[in-house]
């Protein structure tokens, strides 16, 4: 049974936990750690099973078998490549920190040296399996188109800079439009679909991005559009936001949950 440390005690990583705790997934939580000490007690207080603790996530990397980044990308850029040197699998939630093309390769590469992997989630979008057997041959394009309410983009650092004020909306406005790399920077808690699918496709700085902003709706919806020699793929979603955070997506944590049920299971399927 692999002992598993959490890193980040919001939506997601309360998810895990709960999914861990009630046996859904063969696993036992060694520690969790969020940099809010309320946030990490409630988590604790949910738990019936094992003997979680608190704990940073340096000693994860000396004690855990996998770590669950479900926290930020500067928490990716923080224990990403550690977890890697020390041979521990990790699985990333906030993939935009991946956008860095240096980063990514060092993390790669450190990971291929020790033997840990790292595990990507397909999040809150359908359609990376197709989209990474499409990449096998040539592909031409791929776009992403995101509407999301006002309330999930609030806050955003392109938003911030550019001064867009979406208080006042009534309809819906496409409030960017440019590449992934670009998109996961100005939205880090918005879409890192867009950074998932640069990765099983044509990398961050091909992949176009739109951004919608749609006071008429309450659910996250995104829509893939590829084209390559295998011919033209279109899929599209929409997600009912998680609870108790407007950004993420529920599907994003339920995917997070599928793929270590996937990590702990001798049957693959898919992909």
């Amino acid at each position: 049974m692999i002992k598993i440390g959490i890193i980040g005690c919001g939506f997601i990583g309360t998810q895990i936990c709960s999914a861990v705790d009630s046996g859904a997934v063969p696993a036992e939580i060694f520690g969790i750690f969020d940099f809010s000490e309320a946030k990490a007690d409630d988590v604790l207080k949910l738990l019936k099973t094992g003997n979680p603790q608190k704990c940073a996530p340096e000693e994860m990397i000396e004690s855990c078998d996998l770590i669950v980044e479900c926290a930020s990308q500067d928490a990716v850029l923080k224990y990403a490549l550690p977890a890697a040197e020390n041979g521990v699998d990790l699985m990333v939630l906030s993939v935009g920190a991946f956008q860095n093309p240096d980063f990514y390769q060092k993390v790669r590469d450190a990971a291929a040296a020790s033997g840990s992997k790292i595990y990507i989630p397909s999040g809150a979008i359908a359609g990376t399996d197709g989209l990474k057997s499409a990449a096998m041959a040539n592909i031409s394009s791929v776009s992403v188109t995101t509407r999301k309410p006002v309330s999930g983009l609030s806050g955003s650092p392109y938003l911030i800079e550019n001064n867009i004020d979406l208080s006042e909306l009534k309809e819906p406005k496409l409030i960017f439009e440019g590449t992934a790399a670009e998109a996961v920077v100005g939205f880090p808690k918005n879409v890192n679909v867009c950074a998932t699918i640069s990765l099983c496709g044509i990398g961050f700085d091909k992949t176009v991005v739109r951004i919608i902003a749609d006071p008429t709706i309450s659910e996250n919806m995104h829509e893939l559009e590829v084209y390559g020699d295998f011919g033209h793929m279109k899929m599209a979603i929409e997600n009912k936001p998680s609870p108790k955070n407007p950004k993420t997506s529920y599907l994003a944590a339920l995917s997070a949950v599928s793929t270590l049920k996937k990590i702990t299971d001798p049957m693959q399927i898919g992909v």
